[in-house]
C-alpha cells in the first residue's frame, strides 16, 4: 500500500488534483475524491468538468444512480462505490480507511500540516505502507524529498 504526502505550497488543489485524476484514470484505475466538506465537494466537482477545456474528466459526486460506473467519484465517505483502488484524501484530514484502498493521496497544505505530520509519523509505524512527501520546488515541480 502506497500513500503519497502532498504538501501544497506554491500550487492549489485546483491544479493539483486533475493531474493526479488524469494519471489514475488514465492508467485504467478509477479514482475515490474524499472530502468532509460539501462546499469542497461542489468545488471539486465544477473543477474536474472545467479545468481544462482541451480535457474531460468523467466523474460524479456519491450518491447518483451511477456511482459504480464513475471512474472518479467524490464523496464524504471512503466508501468505493465506484470500485476505486485509489484515493484522494483532499481536505487536509487523513482517515485510516484510506489503507484499504492500493494507493492513498493525502493532499494537505500549511494549515493542516501538523495533523499530516502525525499522520506521517503514525503510517511508518506500519507495516506494509510505502510512504513518499512531495513538495514543490521554488520553480512549481513537484520533488519527492521523503
Amino acid at each position: 500500500m502506497q500513500v503519497d504526502f502532498y504538501h501544497l505550497t506554491l500550487a492549489p488543489i485546483d491544479r493539483v488534483l486533475p493531474s493526479i485524476a488524469e494519471r489514475v484514470l488514465g492508467s485504467g484505475g478509477r479514482l475515490l475524491i474524499v472530502a468532509g466538506d460539501a462546499a469542497l465537494r461542489t468545488r471539486i466537482d465544477q473543477l474536474l468538468w472545467n479545468y481544462n477545456a482541451a480535457s474531460f474528466l468523467p466523474h460524479g459526486q456519491a450518491g447518483g444512480d451511477w456511482d459504480a460506473e464513475q471512474p472518479a467519484l467524490i464523496s464524504e465517505e471512503v466508501a468505493p462505490a465506484n470500485g476505486a483502488r485509489n484515493v484522494a484524501l483532499v481536505d487536509g484530514l487523513w482517515r485510516d480507511e484510506a489503507l484499504d484502498f492500493e494507493r492513498a493521496f493525502h493532499l494537505f497544505d500549511e494549515e493542516s500540516i501538523g495533523a499530516a505530520r502525525a499522520a506521517w509519523r503514525a503510517l511508518g509505524e506500519r507495516e506494509g505502507v510505502e510512504r513518499r512527501y512531495w513538495r514543490q520546488d521554488e520553480n512549481g515541480r513537484w520533488a519527492q524529498v521523503a
